[in-house]
């Protein structure tokens, strides 16, 4: 499938997140339309050549020229909110829309019950709110070179607003490049942790392209294809997020602790929860959710029928984003999951380029057309192409022959047969014609 039309966004993208100013409203996210932000991004992120590579993410795309608009008291409270409710918290996802972080707090502190939440649940974030101290927390991600986004700070992903009430109270990110922008124009490439050899090459060609092409590569900063993937854009000195279950102080995977802490060096690290905090089973799907509503698509490379991958896959399509799937061999179990999506409505991708086709500018970011080898016999005119073509595969035939064959005269018959000597494809042995044996059906050969 070639987009080559459709309803284009702010920068003639797929529209998502900022760029619609009411789908946010429709799913109950409690976004504010922010007038002309998704315009003034696309311009920005036009002048700055795209957000691509960190030597890109000049002053105009830098944090401190994104001043923060949210006030203290605000911040401190959903900084709060992070240490007492889990992740995508419906119950507070709509009270704080509603209600606003500082009296949500109050409610939780005090044990009051949210619409929807449970004695026991109300009961959990009352005793979870002794131990919220946000100033702690705030210090903390300081020396860990991190910092607290709100909604409606200049650097919030404007996207995640899709998620409605599971939006994320806040985001710990770690690094210095612009969240918001470097959003604009990610693609998430994400896989099965145990991956094959074939999986990897898939993953860091597809992040290394995607990176050399000036996309922003999201992944999950896991074993397997996600650590393959960030690698391979950061080896070509491109520009990743690592979207992580535990707080952005936490190295996890412990074996991946260098990586994540190149990521947060050179690209941005981004988690849910409060510094010092660590993952869990179920922290790991709702993480997959912000992978999905952050990026313009996601792409599958490797996943069993009960993969994470998938969830995030199935995430995004839920939110409009574009779902692409790289297939494997249909013997290999660690590509059922990806083949499943695939019979649904996932695209086909087999490299950056294909990616680049469905989540660029709709027929701008067009890949290549993939054709075969042009052959030596393809360039024949046709009417010597006929004469070839009737020459018998073995032995030999005279010019009269061949002249019936093709319903032509013998003397242009004749002729072709020298145009044909003259470029290596026939021979002539005692009044007779025969093919000259050839590699591969390129380039003549004589034998020898």
């Amino acid at each position: 499938m070639r987009r080559r039309s459709g309803s284009p966004g702010a920068d003639g993208a797929r529209p998502t997140g900022e760029e619609t100013a009411t789908g946010s409203a429709a799913e109950g996210g409690g976004a504010t339309v922010r007038g002309s932000r998704a315009a003034d991004d696309s311009q920005v992120v036009a002048e700055a050549g795209g957000v691509g590579p960190p030597a890109l993410a000049v002053p105009a795309l830098a944090v401190p020229a994104l001043a923060a608009a949210v006030p203290e008291a605000e911040r401190l409270a959903r900084v709060a909110i992070t240490r007492i409710a889990d992740p995508g918290d419906e119950a507070v996802g709509r009270a704080l829309r509603e209600r606003g972080a500082e009296e949500v707090l109050r409610a939780l502190r005090e044990g009051e019950a949210l619409p929807g939440a449970s004695p026991r649940r109300t009961d959990g974030y009352r005793t979870r709110s002794a131990r919220a101290d946000p100033e702690v927390d705030l210090e903390a991600a300081r020396r860990a070179g991190g910092r607290f986004v709100c909604p409606e700070d200049a650097d919030w992903p404007g996207q995640l607003d899709d998620l409605g009430p599971q939006r994320p109270y806040g985001l710990w990110v770690r690094g210095q490049p612009s969240l918001r922008l470097w959003a604009l124009r990610s693609v998430a490439v994400v896989g099965a942790r145990a991956c094959t050899d074939y999986g990897a090459h898939m993953a860091a060609r597809l992040g290394g392209g995607l990176a050399r092409a000036g996309w922003v590569v999201v992944s999950g900063a896991a074993y397997g294809v996600d650590g393959v993937v960030h690698r391979g854009a950061l080896r070509a000195g491109g520009a990743t997020i690592g979207v992580v279950a535990s707080g952005v102080d936490v190295p996890y995977p412990p074996g991946n602790a260098r990586l994540i802490g190149e990521i947060a060096e050179r690209g941005l690290l981004v988690g849910e929860l409060p510094p010092g905090d660590h993952p869990t089973r179920s922290r790991f799907v709702l993480r997959n959710r912000v992978i999905a509503a952050l990026t313009r698509g996601t792409v599958v490379v490797e996943a069993r029928y009960r993969s994470g991958s998938l969830v995030t896959a199935r995430r995004a399509a839920q939110l409009g984003r574009v779902t692409m799937g790289v297939p494997g061999p249909c013997t290999s179990g660690l590509s059922e999951g990806v083949h499943e999506l695939l019979r649904g409505d996932a695209v086909v991708v087999t490299d950056a380029a294909e990616v680049i086709e469905m989540v660029g500018e709709i027929g701008a970011d067009l890949a290549p057309a993939r054709r075969g080898p042009v052959l030596p016999r393809d360039l024949l005119d046709p009417a010597a192409a006929r004469v070839l073509e009737a020459l018998p595969g073995q032995g030999d035939s005279c010019e009269g022959e061949i002249a019936l064959a093709v319903g032509s005269t013998s003397d242009d018959t004749l002729r072709r047969l020298y145009e044909l000597q003259a470029l290596g494809f026939v021979e002539r042995d005692d009044g007779r014609w025969k093919l000259v044996r050839t590699a591969h059906d390129g380039a003549p050969r004589r034998e020898g």
